[in-house]
């Protein structure tokens, strides 16, 4: 840590002045989903396309991809810019069993718990009542389930249940499960045949090439920059992506330590050199 950031002292800076003396109104490169850092890049482009149609279709869809891909940030930017006739119900905490499950999705659409010790099947028709009067009003409703490689198979199979949701002309409910790569390979058991033939639209996230990640890295600074003056190169560009896979959140770890290291030094230009030995501090880090 020493080496990049000088005495353990620095640590302790007040990291808005830190972010500011480098002509940022905030950190460019923090690892929190903050949809106004979005890239407008073209599997993201295709990924929001593909989930839009999900919602828009009521089918059931999948997005997946490996830890840190982006996967959050997708899903809140989708919430975030709904049509006006679509509601949604947010499950972040998947670990439940099926009676909760249901209570959280009935309190996110009515804001009223169940009363408590329902049974499934009576919260179930409590369900289908609320969707149906909702789409009676001409309202359209999205369930969408974050971090779904964590779901119990009581609740994959309660997901089958509610896909079954229907009047004699539309779907109910749409159902947008986010996950990383395992997800698919849960869908994969002959057990879960009924579900996954029931999945519509299925896009997966991949790691950013290196044009994808130069031009990540340089968004973030743009949409964060407050004054012109300091830069990331390209031959930096470079090496954050060949140290990160690829992967936005780790380019965000390695390009956030290389800022610090530069406000340390007192520069405004992160170099290969910067880049290299912020890359290697984060990975010392992760080993510990």
């Amino acid at each position: 840590m020493n080496a990049i950031c000088g005495t353990t002292a620095d640590l302790s800076v007040n990291l808005e002045a830190c972010y500011g003396s480098l002509g940022f109104a905030t950190a460019p490169f923090r690892i929190t989903p903050d949809t106004d850092f979005l890239v407008p890049q073209h599997q993201y482009r295709e990924a929001i396309s593909h989930l839009r149609f999900g919602l828009a279709t009521g089918t059931f869809t999948l997005l997946t991809g490996d830890v840190g891909l982006g996967k959050t940030l997708l899903c809140r930017y989708l919430m975030q810019h709904l049509p006006a006739n679509v509601r949604t119900a947010y499950i972040f905490n998947p670990q439940q069993n099926y009676a909760e499950f249901l209570c959280s999705i009935l309190y996110d659409l009515t804001g009223k718990m169940p009363r408590s010790h329902a049974s499934s099947a009576l919260l179930h028709d409590a369900l289908f009542t609320v969707l149906a009067r909702l789409a009676g009003r001409g309202t359209r409703v999205a369930l969408v389930i974050d971090e779904a490689h964590c779901l119990p198979p009581e609740l994959l199979e309660g997901l089958r249940l509610l896909s079954n949701l229907e009047t004699g002309k539309r779907k109910l409910l749409s159902l947008l499960l986010v996950g990383q790569n395992e997800l698919e390979q849960t869908l994969q058991a002959p057990e879960m045949r009924a579900l996954r033939q029931r999945i519509s639209v299925w896009h997966r996230l991949r790691p950013f090439t290196w044009r994808e990640s130069a031009d990540y890295i340089r968004h973030r600074l743009k949409v964060a920059r407050i004054a012109e003056g300091f830069e990331i190169t390209g031959t930096a560009c470079l090496l954050a992506h060949r140290h990160a896979g690829g992967v936005p959140r780790r380019l965000n770890q390695i390009c956030d330590r290389a800022l610090l290291a530069a406000y340390s030094s007192r520069r405004t230009r992160v170099h290969a050199g910067l880049m290299q030995r912020a890359a290697r501090e984060v990975t010392a880090l992760e080993a510990l």
